[in-house]
């Protein structure tokens, strides 16, 4: 066997297993009960499986210009989405959509109710303000 062949079953192996790893976050999404778990099984989807893809390219063409490229992008990729999966999350729940029941520790509830209690304010602020309300 020789290197070439080694390099190309290697970089393809690791291109089919971010596929994968992409593809049961996509069974994830119709399979999962709610918004978090969703929102969870893409995070890690996004920063395992694109890591794993890009690595895979690396190694099929590689150059030192590609590693660091490679490197930059799944670095950008692993922070990105994970910063995503959590906004997403955080702004689904304050928008009102709630775990499901199974989901016992709700460690979002309380500052939800006070994000809710500062959003009330500032709306009453505002409509204080409004020339409607003068009299």
């Amino acid at each position: 066997m020789n290197a070439e062949l080694v390099v190309s079953v290697i970089g393809n192996g690791f291109l089919v297993l971010g596929a994968v790893i992409i593809a049961s976050a996509a069974i994830g999404i119709i399979k999962l009960p709610d918004l978090y778990t969703r929102t969870s099984a893409i995070g890690t989807a996004a920063g395992l499986g694109v890591a794993l893809i890009i690595v895979g390219v690396v190694t099929l063409d590689f150059s030192v210009l590609n590693f660091i490229k490679g490197i930059i992008a799944i670095i950008a990729q692993v922070l990105t989405s994970a910063v995503g999966s959590f906004a997403l999350a955080r702004s689904g729940y304050l928008t009102g959509s709630r775990p499901v029941a199974t989901t016992v520790p709700d460690e979002l509830a309380d500052s939800a109710d006070h994000d809710a209690i500062d959003a009330q304010r500032a709306l009453r602020d505002i409509e204080g303000d409004s020339p409607t309300h003068e009299t």
